[in-house]
């Protein structure tokens, strides 16, 4: 039995605090959870009552005797820790608390919150949560007032989704929502400040949980992050969906980053990149993330990314086909044959490409619908169907369960109904009879769509595993910001490639480097207080001759000098300009949540203006990294760009992956990473041209 199964399916519940006041939240506790059928024992505890609503109350656990699995806590913050005490010493291995007080609050309560865990103790959820709804178990531990209405009608494809929140009242709504949608619903709980049981401990319940087929997360922060990731690939395995929503994403103001990496890995970048490489679906809003799950409970896995659209409005197809095609997917051209098959039934109006509008033809319009969706799902040209259609009418609907029914039951594809008018009660009922999700957003169903189709193309890719780096040790007292002749000779012993530079803290000395290392050379001021140092007047690029080195040396130093009067100066690294190339970046970010997150994108000076890079956690493998640079809207420049040869990239892509191993065996140590810009040459050489890193 799991740990948790006792905590879900208790035997007895305890509210302590009860109340016969449903005004009041121990009220309200009490109230849902005899109104929602529980079959096990109740237990009221509260030494004011001798009874409430004919139930017998107690002036303590230890009076109630018998078999108690969980109890409810909703009395005052400072109650709270005696009221702990009576369940460890009446043997309850769980406690919900209601109450709230604690760490959300700040100061002190932190400290009071920290203390409520205690050996001996019941396991915790809370404080400060609204509790737990087990669906199939008629168990509600909670005061929303979203399980006062029972669910009613058809639950669509027989699965059910469990929902978990930090925030009590966003994952009740999203609970009812889903019910609303006509999913079905395992549990729904919230997790407050998370003092003891977290997040991650739920989701290990529910993807071990027979009764439960997808998990929708409603995420302020991950703190238990390794678990969290060990759950995600536990879902992947079993091929439970999980859809997140974070929020908490934007920042008060944009920190002071001293590398580009820092500045583009805000405060959710590792969320999603975390999301991402373990097979999350990340929601946008309430709306898609609904969506998503109805995909998740009621649609098979689409094999490709090819949808077809049937439509009884030309505008309404053309309108989701614009919103399908800018999430991803794709609109293929039905072949001649089936354009054919289509002419031959619907009138010489109607439109058979794809979108296929068959129009609206009164009594005819179902069935011209229906038999295209049969035509299309028996061909081999598509992968999902959408079918878009209004569903105002109280008498009447294109879908016939007669026709669509069996379609859906076979599983080959994806087949979902996007209403252009609210649909009527009939009409969501015939939906629901045929098997299909109806949706009114539009934004909301593409993007589920696509993102579906995204998760169901990666969901067999775990992870590379990666082998780790044994951290070599580091001269004490270094500077908290290391500058690149720093940077090289730390890691070279690594197997970062040989740089061709020199530091010089005169002209002369500079001149000298460049003589041995031979024209044209670059120089670079080598500060730890001025990290960008093209801003600051201290790179000169493209030096032919021993004047010009002399020349470019005295106008870093005065530009360098102007910018910044108490920059610490460590020299100017002369460095062999290098042959053209591509320009990349790569860097690495310590997220204070999840650790090293790796960005690699194309670098240069225009980084921050366009923004083209890709995060996934470190450790990566060079095949991952690979995938990244695929990934990344200006791939084409490595793939060979109006004429130019492809440029070989597994030499950056061992590179990137060397760069994420580092970061992590070095975790402790450094903050931001940054090599800007790695030149990866026509032959596949890689040159690395800048480098900065902070460290903690």
């Amino acid at each position: 039995m799991h740990p948790l199964e006792r905590f879900f399916w208790p035997r007895g519940v305890a509210v302590i605090g009860a109340s016969p006041d449903t005004h009041r939240i121990r009220g309200l506790l009490l109230a849902h959870l005899r109104n929602n059928g529980f079959a096990g024992r109740i237990v009221p505890v509260n030494p004011s009552y001798r009874e409430i609503d004919g139930l017998a109350c107690y002036p303590s656990l230890a009076a109630a005797g018998g078999e108690v699995d969980l109890a409810a806590i909703a009395v005052p913050a400072a109650a709270v820790p005696a009221a702990l005490d009576d369940c460890a010493a009446a043997g309850v291995p769980f406690a919900v608390i209601i109450t709230s007080g604690f760490a959300e609050q700040g100061g002190g309560t932190g400290a009071d919150q920290a203390g409520l865990r205690r050996a001996g103790g019941p396991r915790l959820a809370g404080p400060n949560c609204e509790g737990f709804y087990n669906a199939p178990g008629n168990l509600a531990v909670t005061f929303s007032p979203t399980v006062e209405a029972r669910a009613t009608g058809t639950v669509l494809g027989g699965k059910r989704l469990g929902v978990i929140a930090q925030s009590g009242g966003i994952g009740f709504s999203l609970f009812q929502r889903a019910r609303a949608a006509g999913l079905g619903i395992s549990y729904a709980i919230s997790t407050g400040n998370e003092a003891d049981l977290t997040a991650a401990d739920f989701l290990e319940y529910m993807i071990a949980d027979p009764r439960t087929d997808a998990v929708l997360m409603f995420c302020e922060a991950i703190r238990d992050p390794d678990r969290f990731r060990a759950a995600a690939e536990a879902a992947r395995a079993a091929g439970k969906p999980i859809i997140a929503i974070k929020v908490g994403t934007s920042e008060a103001g944009q920190r002071a980053a001293a590398s580009h990496t820092a500045a583009l890995s805000g405060a959710a970048t590792a969320y999603h990149a975390v999301f991402a490489a373990h097979g999350v679906m990340e929601a946008a809003d309430p709306a898609e993330a609904v969506a998503l799950a109805g995909l998740a409970l009621t649609a098979p896995i689409p094999r490709g990314r090819r949808v077809g659209v049937i439509t009884v409005s030309g505008g309404g197809g053309a309108w989701m086909a614009d919103t399908l095609t800018a999430n991803g997917l794709d609109l293929p051209t039905l072949s001649p044959g089936l354009q054919d098959a289509i002419r031959a039934y619907t009138p010489s109006y109607a439109a058979p490409a794809n979108p296929v509008d068959t129009t609206a033809q009164g009594s005819n319009t179902g069935p011209m619908m229906m038999r295209t969706v049969a035509l299309l799902e028996a061909s081999d040209e598509l992968d999902s169907l959408v079918l878009v259609s209004s569903f105002a009418s109280e008498t009447r609907t294109t879908l016939d369960p007669a026709v669509l029914g069996p379609i859906v039951a076979r599983g080959r594809m994806p087949v979902v109904v996007w209403s252009y008018t609210e649909p009527s009660g009939f009409g969501r009922a015939k939906a629901a009879e045929c098997g299909v999700f109806l949706r009114t957003d539009l934004r909301a169903l593409g993007a589920a769509l696509g993102k579906y189709t995204a998760w169901a193309a990666a969901r067999g890719h775990a992870p590379v595993p990666v082998a780790p780096l044994a951290p070599r040790p580091w001269p004490v007292g270094l500077p908290r910001v290391l500058t690149e002749h720093r940077v090289k000779a730390l890691l070279a012993e690594y197997g970062l490639p040989a740089a061709a530079d020199r530091l010089a803290r005169t002209a002369e000395e500079a001149v000298a480097a460049a003589t041995a290392l031979g024209y044209k050379v670059a120089l670079k001021i080598q500060s730890p207080d001025v990290p960008h140092k093209t801003e600051a007047g201290g790179v000169r690029l493209g030096l032919a001759d021993a004047e010009a080195v002399r020349a470019a040396f005295a106008a870093i130093s005065a530009a360098v000098a102007a910018h910044a009067p108490a920059a610490e100066i460590e020299g100017v690294l002369v460095s062999r300009m290098a042959p053209p190339g591509v320009e990349l970046v790569i860097g690495c970010v310590n997220d204070a949540t999840f650790g090293p997150i790796l960005m690699l994108g194309l670098g240069g000076t225009g980084i921050e203006l366009f923004g083209d890079v890709a995060h996934h956690p470190a450790p990566v493998s060079a095949e991952t990294a690979e995938a990244m640079l695929r990934s990344l809207t200006g791939a084409r420049l490595l793939r060979g760009f109006r004429g130019a040869p492809p440029v070989p990239t597994a030499g950056v892509a061992a590179l990137a992956s060397l760069i994420s191993r580092i970061a992590v065996a070095h975790r402790d140590r450094i903050a931001e990473i940054e090599f800007n810009p790695v030149i990866v040459h026509p032959d596949g050489a890689v040159t690395i041209a800048d480098a900065l890193a902070s460290l903690r």
